[in-house]
């Protein structure tokens, strides 16, 4: 027997599951790279505390540090420990809001934010809809199940020609001149990663665009302007240009994001 069949989630799950080390995890899960000193302001914990908690995450690798000079910038490790953040979000129970600040942030979450190096919340949510409502991305189910795609969209992550849901979305040729015409060149995409992806999102419980596509399609909307960043790290707010942009462009209607 193959002594590398069975993984060791215990040893990933431990350092995940301190709630300083999850802070810590969920203040990277928007992408870019983070000095200790923010890291342990995120997770509450002073900075001779914090170190304690980037060597677990760096053993566990989960994390990776970058140095730049005397300084060390930490980022996730892969953008599979995003999306696996994106997926226990789906069954962990929602944390109590005791303030109006931490209900402000909450709510900002859940309309717009980056899952890593792509748009989520409701607005991701509603980019992915209109895309097939365009005809730019197609769903088509890889396996004997039934229904549409998004019917049972709680299952689980997939991919293309992969995940539970028995479900791949294709970019089709129509999508390929729209994207072009929009500024995002599919066949520059880097080769390393997937192209089509999704998550299923955690508020609410449908797909968002994920992969190569849904990066260079979120960078495409920061470039216009479209999307800013907010308050809050992982925060996105979507600027009056942009409602107006993405609604003339792909269909996406006011009332779908607020």
């Amino acid at each position: 027997m193959d002594a590398r069949a069975e993984t060791d989630v215990a040893h990933v799950a431990a350092a995940i599951g301190d709630p300083s080390r999850a802070k810590v995890l969920l203040a990277l899960a928007g992408g870019g790279a983070l000095p200790a000193s923010a890291l342990a302001a995120e997770a509450g914990v002073g900075n001779s505390t914090i170190s304690g908690h980037l060597a677990r995450l760096l053993d566990a690798r989960l994390l990776t540090v970058e140095l730049d000079g005397r300084h060390r910038y930490y980022r996730l490790a892969t953008t599979d420990v995003a999306r696996a953040l994106e997926q226990l979000a789906l069954i962990a129970r929602p944390l109590p809001v005791r303030s109006l600040n931490e209900d402000t942030r909450a709510k900002a979450l859940l309309r717009a934010r980056l899952c890593y190096d792509h748009l989520a919340g409701r607005l991701g949510v509603a980019v992915m809809c209109a895309l097939q409502e365009r005809e730019i991305l197609a769903a088509e189910r890889t396996g004997s199940g039934g229904g549409s795609p998004d019917a049972d969209a709680g299952s689980g992550p997939g991919g293309t020609g992969a995940g539970s849901l028995d479900v791949a979305y294709v970019l089709t040729p129509h999508g390929r001149q729209e994207l072009a015409a929009f500024g995002v060149e599919t066949d520059r995409l880097p080769r390393r990663r997937a192209s089509v992806r999704y998550c299923v999102d955690w508020a609410e419980q449908r797909h968002h665009l994920a992969g190569a596509l849904g990066a260079a399609l979120t960078a495409r909307l920061f470039d216009l302007e479209w999307l800013r960043h907010g308050k809050y790290r992982r925060v996105v707010h979507l600027t009056d240009a942009g409602r107006e942009g993405l609604a003339t462009t792909f269909g996406v209607r006011g009332d779908q994001v607020e």
